[in-house]
């Protein structure tokens, strides 16, 4: 649409359910009524779905109830019609075997239901680790305008005079129970204190890093992400959304429109230079190629290399937090440490460029928020591997392990479920040694099912009680981003497939060659082609339900994990309703 150019009310899509004299169009404005609405508040003006993935289960979106008339007060300030659509929650914490099996199930959700209502923009109300990207791949696809609002961070945890890092430190402090330096006491001290309020993980883990692409991919107004929840600024960002997508429908400003090359580019920059989790790689991949942007874990290896880590937050940073961060200047003072680097020009939601949107933004603190000439580390968070054990790539977040492992040669020590690894590393009899390569396989997108974070792999308490805290370890399955270690992610093509970690034994080496990129076991090629043709695939892991379709259509982790019937209709709108 040109600049400056506007719909009309006649051209709502709304229209086509409220506007004509007919009977079908009769059935509609009546339930608006049973509902109690009269038709001044409805007929005209831009109907905006809010799209709230709440529930009592999701102690991250505990404040939405809330937020959401927080979102409704801006959208009728600005003469629209706001109505609330309870999406999907997909909680992080208690969803098992992992929320990540129905990450493609609110995507599916969120499209549908925006393309089957009278919905003329939209709001996504998200944040707990996948409801971002499962909420932003659905409005790609469905094709109205949106603005993503986040859930925000919680406040900083504490316990006996320590800040505490929610996931980061109760991995830390695990290691250090099961190695019996922990009492009762202080154990239950820290599960009371390390997450003190509503909102996701303070630490830059999977949800802080995701709601950061979704800003730097220009999909949330500027600034959004780096509020905290408790923060009443989150207030007014809730009632700035609903005012602003009330101007995006009458603008004509779709996602198509902001979602491109540039802009995918920009957002993996940022997200490379805030130390993001490792989950960033399957969620950023799969929201760009719904937008028909054919990202690539090559593109982002070569990204990560020449983009240095500046945001000091755990766990790839040492010292901070998501307040901290926030205080420092949030967001929009680490894009502008990354001008050189950014396109400037790529649209946002607001309309203008997200150079625009970053103007006058300042760095209070400049260790949270280092500049180009101090990183905290000299290359991006994330590196990608490629060898004879991950063809089609591996991930590794470099900054958030000991730099001994970067080069490391070692025999495995394979498990091939969660529970046999789970039973062995409690035992202190295990015959393991700083040196051997852990891995876990059949644990990935089809394997676990739905790829859980099971990739960081717990030291054995033999090697805990010698005061060893890391390790190489490999694994198909992902890992919590407030996670740390010398942990290899992602293998992909996974073991239960018949992927080379399917052939992997117990004694043979494995080489991890990380400046190199590479990751192979050193075993002769004619004795891999020998076990491959010995592999038998395992049973099915579903024969009914929503496994069932994941099982048979889910990609592998080198490609987003999207359901590939969703792929093929890359860069196209979900399409309209014909009945009426």
């Amino acid at each position: 649409m040109p600049k400056d150019a506007r719909i009309s009310p006649d051209q709502l899509r709304s229209a086509r359910w409220f506007a004509p004299d007919d009977l079908r169009s009769f059935g509609h404005r009546s339930r608006m009524m049973q509902l109690g609405y009269a038709e001044e508040e409805f007929l005209n003006k831009p109907i905006i779905g809010i799209l709230n993935t709440w529930s009592e289960l999701n102690s991250c979106h505990g404040h939405f109830p809330e937020r959401v008339k927080d979102v409704k007060r801006g959208v009728l300030a600005a003469g629209g019609f706001p109505v609330e659509l309870p999406a999907l929650s997909v909680d992080e914490s208690f969803t098992k075997p992992t929320s990540m099996l129905y990450r493609n199930m609110l995507a599916m959700e969120t499209e549908e239901m925006i393309r089957s209502h009278p919905l003329d923009g939209v709001v996504l109300m998200g944040g707990c680790d996948k409801t971002t990207p499962g909420l932003v791949m659905g409005a790609i696809t469905a094709g109205v305008p949106m603005i993503f609002l986040p859930a925000g961070p919680m406040l900083r945890g504490h316990y006996a005079g320590k800040i505490l890092g929610s996931g980061s430190d109760a991995w830390k402090y695990w290691d250090e129970r099961r190695a019996g330096n922990i009492t009762d006491e202080e154990w239950i001290g820290v599960q009371g204190g390390i997450a003190r309020s509503v909102g996701t993980c303070m630490t830059m883990g999977t949800a802080s890093t995701m709601t950061s692409i979704t800003e730097a991919l220009g999909l949330s107004l500027p600034g959004a992400s780096s509020i905290p929840a408790a923060d009443s600024g989150h207030q007014r960002m809730g009632s700035e959304c609903g005012r602003r997508i009330v101007d995006m429908v009458w603008e004509g400003l779709t996602p198509d429109q902001i979602v491109n090359p540039a802009s995918v580019r920009n957002a993996a920059i940022v997200a490379m230079a805030t130390g993001c989790s490792t989950n960033a790689v399957v969620h950023l991949i799969a929201m760009a190629r719904r937008a028909g942007v054919d990202l690539t874990l090559d593109d982002l290896d070569a990204l990560g290399r020449e983009t240095p880590m500046i945001c000091n937050v755990r766990p790839s940073g040492k010292d901070y937090l998501m307040e901290d961060f926030y205080f420092a200047g949030g967001l929009r003072a680490l894009m502008t440490q990354l001008t050189d680097r950014l396109d400037l020009s790529a649209l946002t939601v607001t309309g203008k460029t997200i150079g625009q949107g970053i103007e006058g933004a300042a760095v209070y603190n400049d260790d949270v928020i280092r500049p180009l000439s101090n990183p905290v580390y000299s290359e991006g968070s994330l590196a990608l591997l490629r060898g004879n054990l991950c063809p089609d790539g591996a991930v590794i977040k470099p900054a958030a392990c000991d730099p001994k492992y970067w080069v490391h040669e070692g025999p495995a020590l394979v498990f091939d479920s969660y529970s046999e690894m789970k039973k062995a590393v409690d035992d202190e009899n295990l015959e393991v040694t700083p040196d051997h390569v852990m891995v876990l396989r059949n644990a990935g997108p089809l394997g676990g099912p739905g790829m859980p974070e099971w990739g960081m792999l717990p030291i054995p308490k033999a090697l805990i009680k010698q005061g060893h805290r890391d390790m190489l370890r490999i694994s198909d399955a992902r890992m919590s981003g407030t996670s740390y270690g010398a942990c290899v992610l992602h293998v992909a093509p996974e073991s239960y497939i018949g992927g080379p970690l399917a052939l992997l034994k117990t004694g043979d080496i494995v080489r991890l060659d990380l400046p190199n990129r590479q990751l192979n076991m050193l075993v002769d090629e004619a004795e891999i082609e020998h076990r491959r043709a010995a592999w038998q695939a395992p049973e099915p892991r579903f024969e009914r339900g929503w496994g069932y379709m994941f099982s048979r259509h889910v990609t592998q982790a080198d490609k987003g994990c999207d359901f590939d019937f969703l792929e093929r209709s890359f860069g196209q709108a979900a399409g309209e309703p014909d009945i009426f």
